[in-house]
């Protein structure tokens, strides 16, 4: 990747991560703190560049990263959608990026610290149900997709609910894979420090992985 350096010598968006580097620098958290406390367009505006350098940047860089192995990346834009919510506030409170084809990984910051994870969330009807089908024929897809959730639950990720409380309609509610039948994502998420590094962003974005190739083999791909 072409090394693509600012004016004052800090990185661009054409840099990778070293390993052992920062995601995001401090400044970038205390944007948001300043955007909790002041959620309005003149606010924005005097912290604008702020917002480009420390928040915009790194997840653009991220996203160069993301795409090159996972697909398609995209960083979200940061403005809320107010026509249909009684909350106007302008902006959102984290920033994020996604990269991949069915499913994907992504990485979002906030206040509070960064959230990572990947595979499918939020499926279609069509990708659901060929998922669930794919379980319920408790053949090799279903067994593989076990060994999957067990190891991303033992690499310390959490399975993205909300979980349905009994078997979705059509399936056996005593099917021996009920558990997984009750999944509405197909995701693992963790909860990861301001702190945080490429490197722990990347054991995340691994441990996904298999679950990013079984979503890939048996659930439809979205219209």
């Amino acid at each position: 990747m072409t090394a693509d350096r600012l004016p004052d010598g800090s990185m661009g968006p054409g840099d990778g991560f070293a390993p052992d580097e920062r995601l995001f620098p401090p400044e970038a958290f205390a944007f948001y703190a300043g955007l909790e406390a002041d959620n309005s367009r003149d606010w924005w505006q005097a912290h604008r560049s702020e917002y480009e350098r420390f928040v915009r940047m790194p997840l653009e860089r991220l996203a160069a990263v993301a795409g090159e192995r996972y697909g398609p990346a995209k960083v979200f834009r940061p403005n809320r959608d107010v026509r249909f919510s009684a909350d106007k506030s302008p902006y959102k409170l984290n920033g994020a990026m996604t990269a991949g084809r069915v499913g994907g990984v992504y990485v979002s910051i906030a206040v509070e610290g960064l959230h990572a994870g990947g595979g499918l969330y939020e499926p279609s009807r069509e990708q659901l149900q060929r998922a669930r089908e794919a379980i319920a024929a408790d053949g090799p897809a279903a067994a593989a997709l076990d060994e999957v959730v067990r190891s991303i639950e033992q690499d310390g990720l959490e399975l993205a609910g909300p979980f349905l409380k009994t078997a979705p309609r059509g399936f056996d509610r005593d099917h021996p894979r009920i558990r997984l039948l009750r999944l509405t994502h197909f995701a693992g998420l963790a909860t990861l420090p301001a702190e945080a590094t490429m490197a722990d962003l990347d054991r995340v974005w691994r441990a996904v992985e298999p679950l990013l190739g079984w979503v890939g083999t048996h659930a439809e791909p979205a219209v």
